[in-house]
């Protein structure tokens, strides 16, 4: 398989870093357990962006998300205001699809000034003294063998005629249906032991990583998806990266063009 990507160029200024997270699910498990999950993100974000150029939200920021013409589902209203805050402070925002909120269309892109992709991209980043690496970025979902059900409901679900069909469907019923979806995809991949790291040799965004790596070179592959924090070689000088969730981690990554750290926000 040829892999091609959307290339991006980032110009780090000195002092200034990228930050990645991912896995909010915000919307679960309760309203309060949400509220409560929403405000620590509010706080981390006010943390960071004394030196913060571009912001990642790596997919499922949103338990559920689907845009209607006219309606968008209620609450977030913290976190939002937070990225609306950031981005007129001038700061990047760069959202990327999950598999929970694959339903994104101009809402964010319109209020904050978000670029949102739903595919891995490729981003240069240059920094202040001219040296540039490659990361691959993306949510992670679909992608390396496996999983086939899953990639399978994935084209219908990002289907322009099914999508259509659904938004027929009030917003009161259908977010009703996609909640009770999402709650029994997660308890699903839970019980299939989805969630825990099983070996390299079972890790299948890692074998996406080395499948890429032998036809282009990435210093880093940065993904979600997998609610593990993990650090893995895919060559000598190139590693995948996984950012982990929010809903008991609370991990991400700081990258100042040459190193990138994996943390744990401490409130």
């Amino acid at each position: 398989m040829s892999y091609q990507f959307e290339k991006k160029t980032i110009i780090l200024k000195e002092g200034q870093k990228a930050y990645f997270s991912s896995d909010y699910h915000l919307g679960v498990p309760s309203l309060s357990k949400s509220q409560e999950r929403e405000k620590l993100i509010v706080r981390f974000l006010e943390s960071i962006e004394h030196d913060a150029q571009v912001i990642f939200l790596v997919g499922d920021i949103f338990d559920f998300w689907f845009e209607y013409h006219q309606a968008v589902p209620k609450g977030f209203v913290r976190l939002l205001g937070k990225l609306a805050q950031l981005a007129d402070r001038g700061i990047e925002l760069v959202i990327f699809t999950g598999n929970h909120d694959m339903w994104m269309s101009g809402y964010l892109r319109d209020e904050l000034g978000a670029t949102v992709y739903r595919n891995p991209v490729h981003f240069e980043f240059v920094d202040h003294k001219g040296a540039a690496s490659q990361l691959l970025v993306g949510h992670g979902d679909g992608l390396g063998p496996g999983d086939k059900t899953y990639k399978v409901l994935k084209q219908v679900f990002e289907n322009s005629f099914f999508q259509s069909v659904f938004r027929f469907v009030h917003p009161d019923v259908g977010i009703w249906i996609a909640k009770e979806w999402s709650k029994r995809s997660r308890l699903a991949n839970i019980n299939k032991g989805e969630e825990r790291f099983m070996g390299e040799d079972k890790e299948w965004l890692l074998h996406y990583c080395k499948e890429v790596e032998r036809q282009q070179h990435f210093d880093y592959y940065i993904f979600g998806h997998r609610h593990l924090t993990l650090d893995l070689r895919v060559a000598d000088n190139s590693r995948y990266i996984n950012l982990g969730e929010w809903v008991t981690q609370q991990t991400y990554a700081s990258y100042d063009g040459t190193l990138l750290n994996l943390l744990k926000f401490n409130s």
